[in-house]
């Protein structure tokens, strides 16, 4: 058996699990099989949004025959502590050193280049989260959303460091992936780039929609609750969901909104909010779920709220959508192109509007039936193995560019 660590020096561990093709990616036997390093770094500690997309990029690209997905981790764990993070089969490539350090050598020196951690014999770069290194490589960099130009108020001070992280990349010849054609359009706007440097891939909900609405009712502590998924921070609007559901009239005093997603940064305006409502009690707060549970309480739910001010793309709407769940949500940002008419649009400020909505899907037994039905079909519109095939098509294209 090898060794985990190669002769230069990098480690590396391969997943022994047989991976399961869940969405029937193609295979096309006669392809040569490009190798592809796949920023995995998202995918450490509980998965938010980009983890979430990392996990199920790398999942499909391994189900294909004509991709060598392997994940690069800026860490300074090794690779097999990094292991229980990869989907099945999927490589990890790590030289221990910390990402913080490593962010610094790319921005002021170029170096080290990522074959320090793929061992080289690379096609492509993926950064899927911002920030790119140095390669020889092309690169494919993932801008999700341009938060922190549209609305830096409402960002972390790390995230504000993206817009530097995209133009250095953009220097140093990288085309940019976006996940929506509302944010392919903001970054030629705000990067001037021109058509052939920014390419649109949707991503997809997860696979997974196998949730048992019994035990969502458990975990929630209610047989009736508008649920939101997500983290609780500026971006995401709760404090307006909570006004909205304090302002429901009494004949829906039963139902409950269960909040299910980590503390974030700022959430101070959440819990002030949640003191002053008419009725703190109706609020359920369950932290960071796993996917089980997650699962559990999109089947369970009478209704999805998701009110964000501004959204690249928006996976959580669409994982309802697919489990089942009419779904209520803002207006703002790729929200409508992604949603379309399988969903409730409301301005993301407007209370009175947000509760209107919540109450007709509430009390409508045939507008809740019309959105579940649209809501099933504009699902099935998204896959991860549609996703992975376009991705590589893009692949192909930039490994010829070398």
């Amino acid at each position: 058996m090898p060794s985990p660590i190669d002769r230069n020096g990098i480690h590396r561990a391969r997943v022994s699990a047989a991976m399961e093709s869940t969405d029937g990616a193609a295979r096309d036997p006669g392809a040569r099989r490009l190798r592809v390093a796949v920023d995995g770094t998202p995918l450490l500690g509980a998965r938010t949004g980009v983890g979430e997309f990392t996990f199920h990029l790398l999942r499909a690209l391994e189900a294909r025959a004509d991709v060598d997905p392997v994940a690069y981790l800026v860490t300074r764990h090794g690779a097999r502590d990094l292991a229980p993070f990869l989907p099945p089969g999927v490589v990890a490539g790590t030289s221990r050193l910390p990402a913080r350090l490593a962010h610094a050598a790319w921005r002021r020196w170029g170096r080290p280049r990522i074959e320090h951690w793929t061992g080289g014999g690379t096609d492509v770069v993926h950064a899927t989260n911002y920030v790119a290194p140095p390669a020889r490589a092309p690169v494919l960099v993932t801008v999700h959303d341009l938060g922190y130009l549209r609305y830096p108020e409402l960002c972390r001070p790390e995230v504000l460091a993206f817009d530097g992280a995209v133009r250095q990349a953009l220097q140093r010849g990288a085309v940019v992936h976006t996940v929506s054609d509302y944010v392919a359009g903001e970054v030629r706007e705000a990067y001037g780039l021109g058509g052939d440097r920014v390419m649109r891939v949707y991503p997809a909900p997860a696979a997974r929609a196998d949730g048992d609405p019994a035990r969502g009712r458990r975990i929630s502590g209610a047989d009736r609750y508008v649920l939101a998924l997500g983290t609780v921070e500026p971006r995401k609007n709760l404090p307006t969901l909570l006004r909205a559901v304090d302002a429901l009239e009494r004949d829906e005093a039963d139902v409950r909104l269960v909040v299910a997603g980590g503390l974030g940064w700022d959430g101070g305006d959440f819990e002030v909010t949640r003191s002053r409502m008419a009725g703190p009690e109706r609020v359920v707060t369950l932290g960071y779920v796993d996917d089980a549970a997650r699962a559990d309480l999109l089947a369970g739910a009478t209704v999805f709220a998701f009110p964000s001010l501004y959204e690249g793309f928006g996976l959580p709407p669409l994982e309802a959508m697919r489990a089942g769940v009419p779904v209520v949500a803002s207006d703002a940002g790729s929200l409508p192109e992604v949603l379309g008419d399988a969903a409730l649009l409301v301005e993301p400020r407007d209370v009175d509007g947000l509760a209107t909505a919540l109450t007709g899907v509430l009390r409508d037994a045939r507008l809740r039936s019309r959105l579940v039905a649209l809501g099933a079909d504009r699902a099935r519109r998204y896959s991860w193995e549609r996703t992975a095939r376009e991705l590589t098509d893009r692949y192909r294209v930039l490994a010829t560019r070398r």
